[in-house]
This record gives structure tokens, sequence and C-alpha cells, in this order.
């Protein structure tokens, strides 16, 4: 099993990113968290991995801390929520405030993320809630993450939301009161947390 990929990042979008260790390319799906940390194509990168074996497929999850791959291990446990769905909400909330979410029993919060109903955020709390509390003790405070800027920001923004669940239309109009309100260029990882602070509302 792949726990660790230490390379080169080659590529990277919204939801995967392709890491050469000495001339091997590692396709790695991310969640938005790990996505706002990567650095740019040709740098060195480091991932933490957890590889997902199924009958047809072997896939690898990357994440930039234990904290977010333990959160990740953490929710797939549950019955009903598979990798896809667990970075769907990794994508929606980080890993210190899915904990305090859990700890709290804060079910609007949970269930403002795309694709998290109700039962699926009461069995998340119900199963989750004591492993959570202990592994909080351990998550330090999230730093705020560097600016990257690009020209399809805005365009990459709107594809990374409908991924991720939200309506084209919301996450559109999202989007366009996001560059109203901030006319300067924005990078794309804070068009995305407003959008996604804006649509959890």
């Amino acid at each position: 099993m792949i726990a660790r990929l230490n390379g080169i990042l080659v590529q990277k979008s919204v939801s995967q990113c392709v890491v050469d260790v000495h001339g091997t390319g590692y396709r790695v799906i991310v969640p938005l968290s790990t996505f706002y940390e990567l650095p740019e194509a040709g740098c060195a990168v480091v991932l933490q991995i957890h590889t997902h074996v199924r009958e047809d497929a072997i896939s690898l999850y990357g994440f930039y801390t234990d904290e977010e791959r333990e959160v990740f291990k953490l929710m797939i446990s549950v019955g009903g929520i598979g990798p896809k769905l667990a970075v769907n909400i990794l994508s929606g909330i980080s890993a210190g405030e899915w904990i305090r979410a859990i700890a709290a029993e804060d079910l609007k919060r949970l269930t403002g993320i795309p694709g998290v109903g109700r039962k699926t955020a009461e069995r998340m709390i119900l199963e989750l809630k004591d492993k959570a509390v202990n592994l909080g003790r351990d998550v330090a405070p999230a730093e705020d993450v560097a600016v990257r800027t690009g020209e399809q920001a805005r365009e990459d923004a709107l594809s990374a939301l409908v991924n991720l669940g939200y309506k084209g239309s919301s996450a559109r109009d999202a989007v366009e009161q996001i560059m109203k309100e901030a006319p300067e260029s924005l990078s794309l990882d804070r068009i995305l947390k407003k959008a996604l602070r804006l649509l959890a509302g």
C-alpha cells in the first residue's frame, strides 16, 4: 500500500494531480483543501496517501496533512460514505471544521455540504463523534493558504463547484456575486472559499 508520495508535481487540477516519483507518474485524487496547497507544476511536492483498492481499480487519494487523511479514513468507515463523497466533504469543509461540527453535532453545517443529507450527517455524528473528538485534540489550526492566481480562475471555480454537486445556476450566481463584490483579480482558491461560504449560508 502506498502511504506517502514525495516527488515532482507534473500537473494539477481542482480534483486531481499527477506526481512523478523517479520516472513513474502517479494520478492522485485530491480535495480542494489539498489543491489549495499544491505548488506550481515542476516543483517538489509531498502528499499523504490513502490507497483505495476495489476489484476493478486501485485509486490514490492524496492529502496535504495527516489530519486530512485521518478525517477521510474516518468518513469512509461510515456506511454509505464512499471515497468520492468523502473528498467532496473535505472540499467543502476543512478537517478542523469538520471535527468541530461533528463534536458539536452541528447538523446545519454538515447538511450544507453537497451530497450530505440529514441521514448521512446524523450517521457521521453517531458513529464518529468520539473518534473525531480524540482526533481533534491533535489538529492544529489551519494556516492561510498561499494566494495563487490564474486567467482561468473564474471558470475553474465554476467547474469545481458543479463537480462538487452544486447546481450550475447556483454556482454561477455565487461566483458572479463574488466577482462583483471584489472586481480585482482574485485567485482560484479565494473564489472557491468565498463561494463555498456563500452557498453554505
